[in-house]
């Protein structure tokens, strides 16, 4: 308002004189509002109480209107014919951004079939609280800003976690590829595996910072799958720092059925267990690892543990160390019991946890000088997951894969991998740019490799398109934090971090 004069865009005679200027130097705020949320007057008190805002051409309803309202502005302004009284409390954003209680009376106007709305807002004084309240009120307001700070810190957790995935995705690519080009007797093969190890220890960190950040707690998802492969990669692994002297068997059931399963915490139970394993055999250790399916038309018994009749995969690990006494067997599961030094007991404890997450049964039976046996019972679905190991060559292709990612280091990792392997590798940075590089004449691909979170267009918005514009386009979804909605992306979800070997894998199968 400039001269203390009130702001009015004219409205083609909509109004009388008299309504329009009556409540021009009224000591309460006046508003005169179009339906579409345009504010059309204001009076002078309405300039002193809102300030500049009210100065500006159009502007609108919701520039004022406090988000602490049951209705935004626009749903508010669209029933008001419908409230029940003239007057009600409304809050709005004054000058200076305070949120203030208004008694707001609402007059419907008509001119020329247009609708208007008009506005006075009479302050609403603070009621006088008891000191109780008055305490109760500092109590409340301390705790929304912890809530304030929690949320803080889960926010700062959750871009951690996805920021530190796509760099171990980055490390574990590019280590599993050297070491898959490495001659076995490389005297860098070594320490390679350990930095292979050391990345996926990381990543379970990372894994279980996510799940903490998440503010609605729900089971982890769990992809259906087959345990050999996860048996296989955690037994490389270990076996890489595991002393010379141990022997190790695999015996792995060529069709073993499919587990719903979280391969992160999965992993870890098999860890904890083999590093018991490893603790307790001499200079003539011998671990053997088995899986097989068991189909239980009634319910069976193995040692303490009573199995209800269903279908199972048995994971067997088989060791021929010292073995337990039979008044130690009854405690290896509480938490912080243990019988070697310097350690703080909590492997089994952990790992039953898992386990039983996971709807499964743990047995052990064991005897001093005769070993131990660690059974898990998993529920399963008599359907096979293929879980066939490629040779290198098998791996290779020479069609042409366009890789989405918005994080640099990851496209280059996956053009390097892919490369390597035979394949022509586009790279896009943005599901739009991925889009402008298929709608070229040259853009034709087979396989689109896009991760779920992105900023601007996500993953999952970029595969909608792509069944539109490509319905017959292959397509590979990844991500660190998030899971596919759909049983389509569900089969070819690629979970970060994943080694080199995991990537030409799933490209295989997606090409297949």
């Amino acid at each position: 308002m400039a001269g203390g004069r009130a702001i009015f865009h004219p409205l083609s005679d909509l109004m009388k004189s008299e309504l329009i200027f009556a409540l021009e130097h009224a000591m309460w705020p006046a508003l005169l509002i179009e339906r579409s949320g345009i504010v059309r007057k204001a009076n002078q008190a309405a300039v002193a109480a809102f300030g500049a805002v009210m100065e500006e051409n159009f502007t609108q309803l919701s520039a004022i209107w406090s988000p602490e309202n049951e209705l935004k502005a626009d749903p508010f302004l669209a029933r008001a014919d419908l409230a029940p009284t003239p007057t009600q409390p409304l809050k709005f954003r004054v000058r200076g951004g305070v949120t203030t209680v208004f008694s707001t009376c609402i007059a419907p106007l008509t001119r020329e079939q247009e609708k208007f709305f008009l506005f006075q807002l009479f302050p609403m004084a603070a009621p006088v609280q008891p000191p109780e309240a008055e305490a109760r009120a500092e109590a409340l307001e301390a705790t929304q800003i912890q809530k304030q700070k929690l949320e803080c810190a889960l926010q700062l957790t959750r871009t951690v976690a996805l920021d530190f995935n796509n760099a171990l995705t980055s490390i574990l690519g590019h280590t599993s590829l050297i070491l898959s080009k490495l001659e076995g007797n490389s005297p860098w093969r070594g320490s390679l595996l350990e930095v292979e190890k050391s990345a996926s220890k990381a990543a379970e960190i990372t894994h279980d910072l996510a799940t903490f950040s998440q503010q609605e707690k729900r089971p982890a998802a769990r992809a259906a799958g087959n345990l050999n492969e996860l048996l296989r990669r955690t037994n490389e692994v270990f076996k890489a720092s595991a002393p010379a002297h141990l022997s190790w068997k695999l015996h792995l059931e060529s069709r073993l059925y499919s587990v719903n399963f979280d391969e992160a915490k999965m992993q870890q139970a098999f860890v904890k267990i083999l590093e018991n394993c490893a603790q307790a055999v001499g200079e003539d250790g011998r671990i053997t690892i088995l899986t097989r399916n068991r189909n239980l038309a009634e319910p069976s018994h193995d040692g303490s543990v009573v199995l209800p009749a269903g279908c199972y995969v048995c994971v067997e690990f088989t060791d021929n160390g010292c073995g337990m006494a039979a008044d130690v067997l009854p405690r290896i599961f509480e938490p912080f019991f243990t019988t070697k030094k310097g350690h703080r007991g909590l492997g089994l404890a952990w790992v039953y946890g898992i386990v039983t997450n996971h709807g499964g049964m743990i047995s052990v039976t064991s005897e001093p000088g005769q070993g131990t046996i660690v059974r898990l019972y998993l529920p399963a679905q008599r359907k096979m997951v293929d879980d066939r190991a490629y040779r290198e060559d098998e791996l290779r292709g020479n069609q042409t894969i366009l890789f989405v990612d918005d994080e640099d280091l990851l496209l280059t990792m996956g053009q390097m991998i892919l490369s390597a392997f035979g394949y022509r590798v586009i790279t896009a940075n943005s599901g739009n740019k991925a889009l402008e590089i298929l709608s070229r004449p040259d853009g034709a691909v087979q396989l689109v490799i896009t991760d779920l979170v992105m900023p601007g267009m996500s993953g999952r918005e970029l595969i909608d398109q792509l069944r539109i514009v490509l319905p017959d386009v292959r397509i590979i979804c990844t991500s660190g934090y998030l899971r596919p909605g759909q049983a389509q992306e569900e089969e070819m979800y690629l979970q970060k971090p994943f080694t080199s070997q995991e990537l030409l894998r799933k490209v295989r199968e997606a090409l297949a």
